[in-house]
């Protein structure tokens, strides 16, 4: 399983220069071979291979007047760029042929220098290495200071450095990590502990056992600051040095939103993904409620970020996941005897059931009807366990005048 251990990165200003170079660099010989698939397209051609494109972009372009300054940077960097346009276009077409989940994939577009975030990406051929003292040694570009915040637990095969809209630069390695050493980092916890897991807006979550986890709402928090930066930047003129400084604040103010929901989301999918052998959720269907009135809060909770950090970190330490359909009646079936009530309005926050009189909390309910369907009710191996059947009522007992021969034929 391969993952992404990223660290912040402090350059010096020479090596900001450098770093600069390097990002110009990656983002012409991209935009080179965008232009290129884009022309042969025109006149209808078949479309220029890599080896074709890295050798008239790159190895023929450094030797021109126009384009010699490519020799300033690493020559893995501009490859990698290459490799980008050649994924960029295969995703495009299997999207167009249906091949590829999810939303579709529009054809490649030409970057350009105002673009907020900045990436190049260092292969093992690149000779990159850590030094001694903890320094990331790049190409071209020096030794860089790394802000370890862990220990690399393998030799990463890559390294990207990326710039982001807030000004920051990170190194993004990509660790090819042991199944048997990841399970042997915690203990195995009880294999009947499974957990429903019903996700929402007044709690960010409600758990089978009972457990209420608030919203943090990070974003409403941050509001009021949002909107003074907001404003400060609206009132600057285009292209100044000043407009500049408020564009980097209020991406910093961003960032230290995203920055919190993202802890926010380690933190409890670690703690359940530990403490659990089974966990099952609900598939949500976010961007229909993206699309509602309450989209800044459904966006501010970050659902679909959360249960990606469930699913990945499930597989890497060898628990189960189960995500079950969003048609399922969570909100209307009694978790206790499994009487469905119908729909009811999001302000109705308990309910009484019908058939036997139990009192329940809306959301604890939908939690334990989400653990019931997902099979992890009596066992965490996946037994399919659900709702006991309903006794028949008095008054719908008996065949109701029907002959019995009738039914018996």
């Amino acid at each position: 399983m391969q993952l992404r251990y990223a660290f912040r990165l402090y350059p010096e200003p020479g090596q900001r220069a450098a770093l600069a170079r390097a990002f110009g660099c990656a983002r012409v010989v991209f935009n080179d071979a965008v232009r290129a698939r884009e022309d042969a397209r025109t006149a209808q051609e078949p479309y220029p291979s890599a080896a074709v494109l890295s050798q008239q972009l790159i190895t023929r372009a450094k030797k021109t007047s126009e384009r010699c300054w490519l020799a300033e940077v690493s020559s893995v960097v501009l490859q990698q760029a290459l490799r980008d346009v050649e994924a960029a276009y295969k995703n495009f077409f299997a999207s167009l042929k249906g091949e590829r989940k999810g939303k579709r994939v529009g054809a490649p577009r030409f970057r350009s220098r105002k673009d907020t975030r900045q990436a190049i990406r260092f292969t093992a051929n690149a000779r990159w290495k850590i030094t001694g003292g903890g320094r990331l040694s790049l190409p071209k570009i020096g030794d860089v200071q790394v802000k370890w915040s862990r220990i690399l637990p393998a030799v990463p095969s890559s390294v990207t450095v990326i710039l982001d809209a807030a000004g920051r630069y990170f190194a993004s390695f990509v660790i090819d990590t042991d199944p048997d050493t990841d399970r042997a980092r915690w203990t195995e916890p009880d294999p009947e502990a499974a957990i429903g897991i019903d996700l929402g807006l007044v709690h960010f979550a409600v758990l089978s056992d009972g457990t209420k986890i608030d919203s943090p709402r990070f974003l409403r928090r941050a509001e009021k600051k949002l909107k003074k930066a907001q404003r400060e930047l609206s009132r600057k003129q285009k292209g100044s040095k000043n407009r500049a400084k408020a564009r980097l604040k209020v991406a910093r103010a961003h960032a230290a939103v995203a920055d919190a929901r993202k802890e926010f989301h380690h933190q409890l999918s670690t703690k359940l993904i530990r403490e659990n052998q089974a966990v099952a959720v609900e598939d949500l269907a976010v961007s229909g409620l993206a699309r509602t009135r309450l989209a800044k809060s459904v966006h501010d909770v970050g659902w679909s970020q959360f249960v990606t950090m469930l699913e990945y970190k499930a597989k890497r330490y060898g628990r189960t996941f189960v995500k079950i359909g969003r048609f399922e009646p969570t909100s209307q079936v009694c978790s206790t005897c499994g009487h469905r009530d119908g729909p009811k309005p999001l302000y109705v926050r308990e309910w009484t059931c019908p058939a036997c009189d139990t009192l329940h909390d809306r959301d604890h309910n939908a939690a334990i009807n989400v653990k019931q369907a997902a099979g992890l009710a009596a066992s965490a191996c996946g037994a399919p366990v659900r709702p006991g059947l309903v006794p028949a009522q008095r008054e719908e007992t008996g065949s109701h005048g029907i002959p019995t021969r009738t039914c018996a034929a």
